[in-house]
């Protein structure tokens, strides 16, 4: 069943503050194999101008990820998740993410396609931090694959 296009705009209340910790920058750079020591050191961050470390660009998916299951999981949207696959993704940040941070996430679905059977929705989650500074802006596509025929 395709999803239902007047979904298009709806937006979802802000995530509860996520605090971004020195250890979880450090071992999210770790995982992504990055040695770049503004992601692990103070003092190389603040040589650069940061107050702290800050993170990797990709670090901020897991909040925003997290933030999107308001809309996967919105009953009334009618999303069968066990079809859905990560279509892709991009970040367009006004500033790093940097240790200390105070974020929160509004997600809203930017679009609906139905394209051979499969239903495409792209989810935007703006972040902002807890004085209201936008950070960075997620783009995230999934695409609910068709049901098999058969």
């Amino acid at each position: 069943m395709a999803l239902d296009q007047s979904f298009v705009g709806r937006s979802y209340p802000p995530t509860r503050p996520y605090e971004v910790g020195r250890e979880k920058i450090r071992e999210f750079a770790e995982a992504i194999g990055d040695p770049n020591p503004v992601y692990t050191d103070p003092e190389a961050a603040t040589a650069l101008g940061y107050p702290d470390v800050i993170a990797p660009p990709t670090f901020v998916f897991a909040i925003t990820f997290k933030a999107a299951g308001q809309v996967i999981e919105d009953p009334q949207l009618g999303l069968d998740y066990s079809r859905v696959v990560h279509g892709d993704q991009k970040f367009v940040y006004s500033r790093p993410v940097r240790a200390g941070d105070r974020l929160s996430v509004t997600s809203s679905i930017e679009s609906i396609k139905s394209m051979a059977g499969n239903d495409v929705m792209s989810v935007r989650g703006e972040v902002h931090d807890e004085n209201g500074e936008h950070v960075v802006t997620a783009h995230t596509m999934l695409v609910a694959r068709a049901p098999e025929e058969g």
